[in-house]
């Protein structure tokens, strides 16, 4: 898959909430996630395993997702980048809304490092 390839397909299954999904057909096995801030789990993971704890401990933090919005993928090389904004209520802080950009790189078809700015 190109990083064109990659960027679409992961905004189509984010879209369908299809997280799970993603990750299990996107990303590397040795990809790094980088967390702007602790607010949404550990700043620094790796490992596809570690991505994977990451995200079932941030989903079972939220009481009810309202909505969210997921821009078109902006590529260029083997990066690309979306916004993502989120209203959640979470169960240890009460209804917020959060509004970040995601940058992501490729490498041989799979997504290897993924960063949130937020």
């Amino acid at each position: 898959m190109t990083t064109v390839d990659v960027a679409n397909k992961l905004v189509e299954l984010c879209r369908q909430g299809k997280i799970d999904e993603a990750q299990e057909t996107l990303f590397a096995d040795n990809v790094q996630s980088i967390e702007a801030s602790e607010m949404m789990g550990p700043k620094v993971v790796t490992g596809l395993d570690a991505l994977k704890e990451k995200s079932i401990a941030f989903q079972s933090g939220v009481e009810a997702f309202h909505s969210a919005t997921i821009s078109e993928p902006i590529v260029a090389g083997n990066s690309f980048a979306i916004t993502w904004a989120m209203d959640a209520t979470f169960k240890d802080r009460g209804r917020m809304t959060i509004e970040e950009v995601c940058v992501y790189q490729v490498a041989d078809g799979k997504i290897t490092l993924e960063q949130f700015f937020y």
